[in-house]
């Protein structure tokens, strides 16, 4: 059982910066394949970015390469995202997920556990 806790989040002009940070609970943090995904008003829950159980491999969606970063400290059983130069289009609430096993990184249904998501709010 793996329990997740987003913070981070907030109200920002638009290309200003934020880091979200998702603190995980159980021990087997550091195997876990760990992402986050938004979720704007009205509109299905997409993918933003993931990393591997080391680290090692990080994936990330079109609209957001380049601006966010994604990071784990597995002996702080944390994963991060960096995010710069925000668009108001980045608006939405943002949520930590964790698969033990992923087939497809970038599909939600494969992700075993989930925060409650945290707001970010990008004016312009």
């Amino acid at each position: 059982q793996v329990q997740l806790v987003e913070s981070g989040g907030g109200l920002v002009q638009a290309g200003g910066s934020l880091r979200l940070s998702c603190a995980a609970s159980g021990r087997t943090f550091s195997s876990y394949h760990m992402a986050w995904f938004r979720q704007a008003p009205g509109k299905e829950r997409e993918f933003v970015a993931s990393i591997s159980w080391s680290g090692h491999s990080t994936y990330y969606a079109d609209s957001v390469k380049g601006r966010f970063t994604i990071s784990r400290d597995n002996a702080k059983n944390t994963v991060y995202l960096q995010m710069n130069s925000l668009k108001p289009e980045d608006t939405a609430v943002y949520y930590c997920a964790a698969a033990a096993y992923v087939k497809d990184y970038r599909d939600y249904v494969g992700y075993d556990y989930w925060g409650q998501g945290t707001q970010v709010t990008v004016s312009s």
